[in-house]
């Protein structure tokens, strides 16, 4: 048989990767979700003026971006029950793991795009008698949310890629699906390089609306 023709399990096992894709992109949309809820707060916390809160938020961020997702995803799946003593469920498990790592990166993407603002934004906001969280909430973070837009939709590209890591879990996710197709049809490479033809094509396709919207906030801006 050959190398080529070796793909005809497709036929037979196409569904496991449609639902390894279905997972795959429900981990990336809820984590960015919750991941950038979580990252506006870290971002405001690290700027905080007292400074128990800026070392907290520092020291997060600084954990997260500093050691390995896997290592993380071992540390929620482990240390979650038996701190809360709480059975999680595997996909739960998979969200929180990749929601706490993508909050860090949005938290410095916001950071960055709320100090690229001129500082008259800010003393203008101040001269109209706002308080912090009001001139943060009105004024500030939607211009800095709407110039940080392309760097968060690679956040959620790299959540699409980095989600492969929580097969490890037993989330029947795409590379999971691959690694359990490989498993069943005693193939070699083939599944692995049908799942990354399969990455290829979401990030293309993401990568595409990215590039549309980017053009699109341009024309808005010059008009």
């Amino acid at each position: 048989m050959s190398f080529i023709s070796s793909f005809s399990f497709m036929s037979q096992y196409w569904m496991m990767f449609v639902q390894g894709v279905i997972t795959t992109i429900e981990l990336a949309i809820i984590s960015i979700v919750f991941g950038f809820i979580i990252g506006i707060v870290l971002a405001i916390l690290k700027k905080s003026k007292y400074s128990i809160l800026s070392i907290f938020a520092k020291a997060y961020i600084g954990f997260i971006r500093d050691t390995p997702l896997l290592i993380q995803i071992y540390i929620v799946y482990i240390g979650l029950p038996m701190i809360f003593d709480v059975n999680i469920s595997d996909f739960a498990t998979g969200v929180i793991a990749l929601t706490l790592y993508s909050a860090a990166y949005i938290a410095e993407i916001i950071r960055s795009g709320i100090e690229s603002l001129p500082i008259g934004q800010f003393e203008a906001s101040l001269a109209l008698g706002m308080n912090k969280w009001k001139m943060m909430r009105d004024i500030i973070l939607p211009q800095a949310i709407k110039n940080i837009l392309p760097a968060l939709g690679n956040q959620f590209i790299g959540n699409v890629k980095d989600s492969s890591l929580v097969s490890v879990l037993g989330i029947t996710d795409l590379m999971y699906q691959a690694q359990t197709v490989r498993g069943s049809t005693a193939l070699g490479v083939q599944p692995i390089l049908v799942a990354a033809a399969i990455y290829l094509v979401i990030t293309w396709i993401l990568n595409c609306g990215m590039s549309y919207a980017e053009r699109r906030m341009s024309v808005n801006d010059i008009r």
